[in-house]
């Protein structure tokens, strides 16, 4: 018996990071938006843990840890403890989301693998363990379970889905070399911290449904740092401008660049400008989409 769940990737409308705190993380007031770019984890009862990556188009996935490092362990592994049983599975990911592109896509995994093994195992965790298991495995976790659109506090995991009124079209270049976070906040750290803006603008827009009072508000205080340690992204973002979208993000902590446009049509056309400019990867998503859910393939 197997079970399959699939995971949304996630942007951050707006990321205001403050100075690390003594345990060594960073206060986020974060809006998360999830998004159609998915991963589909799978899973199987086995004698030992296991894992298989395999890509969806044309992602990359030769970054992927495929031992015990691999964050859909430590999330099985979390399962079984909190559980006090003894267990191992086969977790095999179909990876649609781009590796170390600041979409939370190891997260998306993380959250997919507990859905997924809680039901291939009928544990019946309650929703509130499984967003506390989340929690610790990583900031951006317990937002995968939800899906949606949420406001994350803390260091990002706890989380609150807030009103959204819109429907948001992307257009999505990643980048072919990946960007460590940690990294990105190393450099964070190393530049004077910036004056804080506040998310109540970007609410205020998703509650509204106004794309362009949402394409004035987005805000990254990622994006210096990750220029700083990859200063061709600016050709994108400079690129992404040019080719008319309303607004220019970086993903989370990079090295993804995200356009805002005004629908469907919009987002096409402007990939396929992309394309001919000589990008070679440039995809559409649109958002608010639902967290992990269970996949019938019946």
């Amino acid at each position: 018996m197997s079970v399959t769940v699939r995971a949304p990737a996630k942007i951050n409308l707006h990321l205001g990071v403050g100075a690390k705190r003594e345990d060594g993380y960073h206060p986020l007031d974060t809006v998360y938006l999830a998004v159609s770019l998915y991963d589909d984890v799978t899973v199987s009862t086995s004698a030992v843990w296991s894992v298989d990556v395999s890509p969806i188009g044309d992602v990359d996935v030769s970054g992927v840890p495929l031992d015990d490092s691999n964050i859909v362990v430590k999330a099985g592994r979390l399962l079984t403890a909190h559980h006090g049983i003894e267990r191992a599975a086969a977790i095999g990911i179909s990876k649609g989301i781009p590796v170390a592109g600041g979409m939370a896509g190891g997260s998306a995994d993380a959250a997919a693998t507990l859905v997924a093994l809680d039901r291939l195992w009928d544990l019946q965790t309650s929703d509130d363990d499984l967003l506390a298991i989340a929690a610790q495995l990583g900031s951006d976790v317990p937002f995968s379970l939800l899906g949606g659109t949420a406001h994350g506090t803390g260091r990002g995991e706890l989380v609150e889905q807030v009103p959204d009124a819109g429907t948001w079209w992307w257009v999505v270049v990643p980048n072919d070399e990946g960007l460590s976070t940690s990294a990105v906040y190393r450099a964070f750290d190393a530049l004077p911290t910036p004056a804080a803006v506040g998310s109540g603008a970007v609410l205020a827009a998703l509650a509204g449904g106004d794309l362009d009072a949402l394409a004035d508000a987005l805000h990254n205080d990622l994006e210096a740092p990750a220029l700083e340690l990859r200063p061709a992204l600016r050709e994108t973002a400079d690129d992404l401008v040019g080719s008319g979208v309303r607004a220019r993000l970086l993903s989370g902590s990079g090295p993804t660049y995200l356009g805002l446009v005004a629908d469907q049509d919009s987002a096409h056309h402007i990939r396929e400008a992309l394309l001919d400019q000589g990008y070679e990867r440039v995809v559409v998503a649109t958002g608010p989409v639902a967290g992990v859910h269970l996949v019938d393939y019946a």
